[in-house]
């Protein structure tokens, strides 16, 4: 790159810092921010959690959320959702394992909702009111939820 033109060293930076800006946003996407992508999902946690809901990504709750929920499960949000302590024991010990890092979620969301966490509402601000009352589920939009994939390249937004 020639110096001759005054913007050219600011272009540069500008792009630069941009095209590492995409790249953090498509890892962050890609792998929530624990490398899903090289941790798959525990069978038991699409067993027993993923038959209720989706298999929310492990690193979307910061561990003392994951803790509660699991400790809470007689009264998880108004149902029963019990397990024998053997499951439980396996399960909290891997969403505590592979919990959210201070960055995704530098506090627990209110009532331990992923769905009112900070990250949760800052990625899905650009989602149009009518669109979450016609597609209130995961699974209407993030085309792999069913496998823990919701890498923003497989979202498809009902219209």
């Amino acid at each position: 790159m020639s110096n001759d033109h005054p913007c050219s060293p600011t272009l540069a930076i500008l792009a630069l810092t941009a095209a590492l800006g995409i790249g953090l946003c498509q890892r962050a996407a890609a792998d929530d921010g624990k490398g899903a992508a090289q941790v798959p999902l525990l069978p038991s946690y699409k067993t027993e959690c993923a038959a209720c809901h989706v298999a929310y990504p492990r690193g979307m709750l910061p561990a003392t959320s994951w803790q509660r929920l699991m400790t809470h499960l007689p009264k998880h949000f108004g149902i029963d959702a019990s397990l024998d302590p053997s499951a439980v024991k396996e399960l909290s010990t891997w969403l505590n394992a592979n919990a959210a890092t201070d960055r995704r979620a530098p506090e627990p969301p209110p009532e331990d909702r992923i769905t009112r966490s900070a990250w949760f509402t800052r990625q899905h601000d650009e989602v149009p009111t009518a669109t979450w009352k016609r597609a209130s589920n995961c699974a209407a939009c993030h085309t792999g939820a069913d496998r823990g994939d919701f890498n923003e390249r497989s979202v498809r937004i009902p219209r």
